[in-house]
């Protein structure tokens, strides 16, 4: 991994070379691209400690939790095939045939906008340096802060 694709922050490593959790897959779903690079690079032994704690938790989690799947079928899914298309082919099959991508999205883009989400918003906020910043209003803004997507 290159010196720019990978610096130390507040929370850890940052890498910046992961999809944003607004990038949709071509299903719709947000946050999909992001959890899959992020796969890749578990499975290359390339995903820094900082992401690990999250890994298949946190949005990962919450999106399988979504779709009534376990992380582990998509990490095997991802292991087992040998290209993008076949792990969409494969997707497409595990996947419920309703996938609700406007609940999903709505959740990813409003996360952290509860009473008990700003809160928790707050302190990552003032972790990361940024408590004055009124810009940053759910997790998956604080997501792209992190890696430098929002300056």
């Amino acid at each position: 991994m290159s010196e720019s694709d990978e610096n130390l922050g507040p929370t850890g490593a940052i890498l910046r070379d992961l999809p944003s959790p607004y990038l949709p897959h071509p299903s719709g779903l947000l946050h999909l691209p992001r959890f899959l690079a992020k796969i890749r690079k578990h499975l290359d032994g390339a995903l820094p400690k900082s992401y690990q704690r999250n890994f298949t938790k946190g949005f990962d989690g919450f999106l399988c939790l979504h779709l009534g799947i376990d992380p582990q079928e998509v990490i095997t899914i991802v292991r087992e095939s040998k290209s993008q298309k076949e792990i969409d082919e494969k997707l497409e099959e595990l996947f419920p045939e309703d996938l609700k991508v406007h609940v999903w999205n709505r959740k990813v883009v409003q996360m952290g906008m509860s009473e008990m989400g700003r809160e928790r918003l707050e302190e990552v906020k003032a972790t990361m340096g940024a408590a004055e910043r009124k810009d940053l209003v759910s997790f998956a803004d604080m997501i792209d802060f992190d890696e430098g997507r929002i300056p």
